[in-house]
């Protein structure tokens, strides 16, 4: 029910211009989102990076209907790796990508997605940086995996994303923890059925453990998206019994979230790099955040009482 009435929500105007201009819900937009234009996307990167983190940007998007859409997604990421070039953030600033959002799940979308994401590889290389690939609804998770195995023969840097909810993710880590593979391990955000995840949460994030240790005994990047302070500490000594120094791995944290957790980690000589989302369709994504698992409702509120 409550999944339904966010759904709704997502797709009025009105209540879109109610939360950008209401001072309350204006400030919750402006501590999640870095803004609509690129320009303001780099601004945001600057200061992160200033401060001694490292960042992964994402242009908001998803779930494309229309191959021109795909383009403009696609010419998106080429403006914002020239302006990432341009002001000298490229061995600080990743992009991340989302392959519906280059037409994965159009007719001939595997193919589709593929093409596009090689144009945004391409400019990425060229502005001396890299890409990582978001992971979406398990539904796509094959088609994804299939995408970075064909990116890494021309992109061996190209990241990927395992999400520990899921059954499968065990062997997708021991897949690619290999040598000069990056991979993001997060818990997972999408409301998947019984039959492909882990529901109960504890059990989630015993499978976040078993996931870092095999990343961390491989021969791969490990990158732990999780703002969880027992997680963090379980990551740490992993870290340290597999003789991997800071700079072996990195932590990663959505922008808004923990920021006085994000420097501590950084001031101790940790990479720590922070998930930046920019666009115009900011509003679907931060809604449908919270209609993905409703208990994200409950997170975002939390973050609003605490920036620690």
């Amino acid at each position: 029910m409550l999944r339904r009435a966010l759904l709704r929500v997502s797709r009025s105007q009105k209540i879109r211009n109610l939360v950008s201009t209401a001072p309350v819900t204006a400030g919750v937009v402006e501590r999640f989102i870095a803004g609509e234009s690129s320009g303001e996307v780099v601004t945001v990167a600057r200061r992160l990076v200033g401060s001694g983190l490292l960042v992964s940007i994402d242009y908001l998007g998803e779930h494309t209907t229309d191959p021109s859409h795909a383009d403009a997604v696609v010419v998106a990421y080429l403006d914002l790796l020239t302006r990432l070039r341009e002001a000298g953030l490229s061995s600080s600033a990743e992009v991340s990508i989302k392959l519906t959002a280059l037409g994965q799940q159009l007719r001939d979308g595997p193919q589709l997605a593929l093409e596009n994401a090689e144009l945004i590889c391409h400019a990425a290389r060229m502005a001396d940086t890299a890409v990582t690939l978001d992971m979406e609804d398990h539904a796509t998770t094959d088609s994804t995996l299939e995408i970075l195995h064909r990116l890494r023969k021309e992109y061996p840097d190209t990241g990927a994303v395992l999400q520990a909810y899921l059954y499968r993710t065990e062997d997708d880590c021991r897949d690619l923890a290999v040598a000069g593979s990056r991979v993001r391990l997060c818990k997972g955000a999408y409301a998947e059925p019984e039959s492909v995840a882990f529901q109960d949460r504890q059990e989630i994030d015993k499978s976040y453990v078993r996931c870092m240790k095999i990343l961390m005994a491989g021969g791969g990047f490990p990158m732990l998206a999780t703002h969880d302070p027992t997680l963090i500490d379980i990551g740490l000594k992993l870290a340290g019994d597999h003789g991997r120094p800071p700079g072996d791995f990195e932590f990663q944290m959505l922008y808004g979230i923990r920021p006085t957790e994000q420097q501590r980690l950084a001031q101790l000589g940790h990479a720590v790099r922070v998930y930046v989302p920019y666009g115009t369709d900011w509003y679907g994504y931060l809604v449908r955040r919270l209609a993905e698992r409703p208990s994200n409702l409950r997170f975002f509120a939390r973050s609003l009482i605490t920036k620690t």
